[in-house]
């Protein structure tokens, strides 16, 4: 199966703003993270296989992440004319199959993935309590097919770094997934 790496956007850029539905209509964004020692956005979506091996560890993980004041926000930025399975439709039936916590939004226009330099799911982002980015990359060494088992130990590493106000460990690796899947014509320009 293909795999696009992450971008590894700059380390201390600052979080875009966003406000996205999730698949009721209710509005989320970076706002609602206010007082929040740190934000944890994740470009995921429903089809995608890199996805699915991590998502229920990922759920998992979560849980224990917003006990200790973490935000997390979970962003769909496929086009769902090409791939329906990511429709938001089935984005509820998935947040509920998977007991996500957290908000899992559509950006239909593809306008968020794009400002955050996003290019794979899964796509992780890390930002700390003024909202800079202190980690980008991937889940963990695991990878579907492979003999690794799914543990989460490099956001897990980096969220405990952030939460405890250390240092995130500034060896961080790129994630690797499906590609965004672009709309015709709105593929990101280097």
């Amino acid at each position: 199966m293909p795999r696009t790496p992450s971008t590894m956007v700059d380390l201390h850029t600052i979080a875009p703003e966003f406000s996205l539905p999730d698949s009721a209509g209710q509005m989320h964004g970076l706002q609602d993270a206010a007082g929040a020692p740190a934000v944890l956005v994740a470009f995921i979506c429903n089809h995608c296989p890199f996805v699915t091996h991590i998502a229920d560890q990922l759920s998992d993980m979560a849980r224990g992440w917003t006990k200790d004041g973490l935000a997390i926000f979970a962003i769909m930025s496929n086009d769902v004319e090409t791939h329906p399975a990511d429709h938001p439709d089935k984005m509820a039936t998935e947040s509920e199959a998977r007991s996500y916590t957290f908000p899992y939004l559509f950006d239909e226009d593809q306008s968020v993935a794009k400002a955050f330099g996003a290019a794979c799911t899964p796509d992780f982002f890390l930002f700390d309590a003024e909202r800079r980015l202190v980690y980008r990359g991937q889940f963990c060494d695991s990878r579907p097919g492979g003999e690794e088992p799914v543990t989460g130990a490099d956001l897990d590493t980096a969220v405990e770094a952030v939460l405890e106000d250390r240092p995130v460990p500034s060896e961080q690796r790129s994630s690797l997934g499906c590609n965004i899947k672009w709309k015709p014509g709105n593929e990101p320009t280097d």
